[in-house]
């Protein structure tokens, strides 16, 4: 039989008071099961054989616990303020075969302080299952419950009970830390120093062969600087790549602001996997920011059909969630999960959206094609475009892929088996000052290699980088998808349809995000890069 995990939650209410005095009636309403290894298929605690009221009354819940999957209603369990109760009877059923409930006693361990109750579990440590014969039929079954009571205490945040794993696993944090901070080092001195040191030497010959009256620089040299009539064409798909780059600055916005908030105590992260409701609400008030970023780079770049690109800035991430989670949601719902959201709030949710989200888009889009200027090239553009030589192996857009993805994926790499553990398992996440070193390492180095392969496609003269640079870096969501199958695998016990369908496709628009972040990271690298290259040489 499959292992259940069943989560009670102890409600603590007294006749409309906060304290409670000697006898009072506790309130214990129960919550949802699901299997162990499974924390996101989670079903209504009453779809179980056990003891139920004639009328399941059920608790209003915050946006953020239905989004978690909670359903709580009113139990049998009678518990009463510092009163012990010893296998107690609950009721008695009769249940077929297929029906048999393998434990029918629960030990209620409860701590309180005072007038307050500070801390409730639930145990079935000390309880032998009942036995199971094959070919037995029926069974009647009896469940039973104790209480016990143990002053603890004050309630403060020095004797709040830390369940976290992490600082099990401090040491592997600080290597991975150290790891990754060599890595960093390592690019930069790199670029800063190897690439400038390149840098000059371009920049003593490009000169010297202009004062020397050397015109036409597209006979007898080679490099960078015989493209500079074309490496400030605009690329294809402008609306397309300025979508990307809007949609990009959002989530770094929105990562940022969140793990910040995180470390100072304002936002907390569901270890069991939930949406928290004030992310989406971040989300749609970041809107603004990919509206503003897109439609004004789209401006710069002489984009003409700015609406349209404002619809697919704003659909850009909005569509594939959508979808993803309308083929999740729809599993669930066949399998009768909890985690299946209730008709008012999918409403709720495109409410949000639509009042909040595109309406944001949209004025952070007609803001930013007000006050964008222009595109500042420091080189004139010719009206034909130069051939491009035929690039070696290792030049081509894949090579650059493999090594602009995995870089930025080693320096996260063992950060990431903890924040899945997170997510997807049964720990909670507690170290984001480590978490917010990580992700400034993850932009360093994703900008820092996004220089570094731009310079070697522009010395090859093959200016075709305003994509090159997007995808170089943003494979990085390839590695990150590529791992999730591994932590799939290799390090979850997940299994089944419903588990399965909501791991891989939300762990698709984990990478996703990444790409569309470290893909706008990786151009605004290139772009500063080149700018600051062509400015720096003499030229009519």
């Amino acid at each position: 039989m499959m292992s259940l995990f069943c989560i009670l939650i102890l409600c603590f209410f007294s006749g409309g008071t906060l304290g409670y005095k000697q006898g009072d009636n506790v309130t214990l309403y129960v919550n949802k099961v699901g299997p162990y290894h499974n924390p996101q298929e989670t079903y209504h605690y009453y779809t179980l054989p056990v003891c139920r009221p004639e009328k399941v009354h059920h608790k209003s819940l915050s946006l953020g616990e239905v989004l978690d999957g909670d359903r709580m209603a009113e139990s049998l369990y009678r518990i009463r303020f510092r009163e012990n109760v010893e296998k107690k009877t609950l009721c008695q059923l009769a249940l077929s075969e297929k029906q048999v409930g393998l434990w029918t006693h629960l030990d209620f361990n409860i701590d309180y302080n005072g007038d307050a109750i500070t801390f409730a579990s639930v145990s079935v440590k000390d309880v032998k299952p009942v036995p199971l014969e094959e070919g037995a039929g029926g069974l009647t079954v009896t469940h039973t419950y104790s209480v016990r009571w143990f002053e603890s205490l004050p309630l403060n945040p020095e004797h709040v009970r830390d369940y976290s794993f992490f600082p099990k696993t401090l040491e592997i944090h600080w290597l991975s830390i150290i790891n990754s901070l060599v890595l960093v080092v390592l690019l930069l001195g790199f670029v800063i120093i190897i690439l400038m040191r390149v840098l000059r030497s371009d920049f003593a010959r490009y000169n010297a062969k202009e004062e020397a009256g050397c015109d036409d620089l597209d006979q007898g040299d080679n490099g960078w600087k015989t493209i500079h009539t074309d490496v400030f064409r605009f690329p294809p798909y402008k609306s397309l790549l300025c979508a990307i780059l809007g949609v990009g600055a959002q989530f770094l916005t929105l990562a940022t602001g969140i793990i910040v908030m995180a470390l100072l105590g304002m936002f907390k992260v569901h270890h069991h996997g939930g949406i928290n409701s004030a992310a989406i609400v971040l989300y749609a008030l970041t809107s603004c920011v990919s509206g503003y970023v897109s439609c004004g780079f789209y401006t710069q770049i002489n984009g003409k059909r700015w609406v349209w690109n404002i619809v697919l800035t704003s659909s850009l991430f909005s569509a594939p969630l959508f979808l993803t989670w309308s083929v999740v949601n729809s599993i669930h719902w066949w399998s009768g999960s909890t985690q299946a959201l209730p008709a008012t709030t999918v409403l709720l949710l495109l409410g949000v959206w639509v009042l909040v989200g595109f309406p944001l888009t949209v004025i952070g889009g007609i803001v930013g094609k007000n006050r964008a200027g222009s595109f500042q090239a420091p080189c004139r553009t010719r009206n034909i475009p130069r051939q491009i030589p035929t690039q070696p192996w290792y030049k081509h857009t894949a090579v650059h892929m493999a090594i602009g993805g995995f870089l930025p994926f080693s320096a996260i790499s063992v950060e990431l088996y903890y924040i899945f553990a997170t997510v997807w398992g049964r720990e909670q996440y507690t170290l984001y000052g480590i978490l917010l070193c990580v992700f400034a390492i993850l932009l360093s180095v994703g900008a820092c290699i996004s220089v570094a392969l731009t310079y070697f496609l522009l010395s090859g003269e093959d200016y075709r980088w305003w994509w090159r640079s997007v995808l170089s870096t943003g494979s990085t969501g390839l590695f990150i998808f590529v791992y999730s199958i591994f932590y799939y695998t290799n390090r979850s016990a997940m299994s089944g349809l419903v588990q399965s369908t909501e791991f891989f496709g939300y762990s698709l628009l984990t990478a996703l995000v990444f790409s569309l972040m470290l893909g706008s990271v990786s151009f605004w690298a290139s772009l500063a890069f080149i700018r600051y290259i062509y400015r720096s040489l003499k030229m009519d």
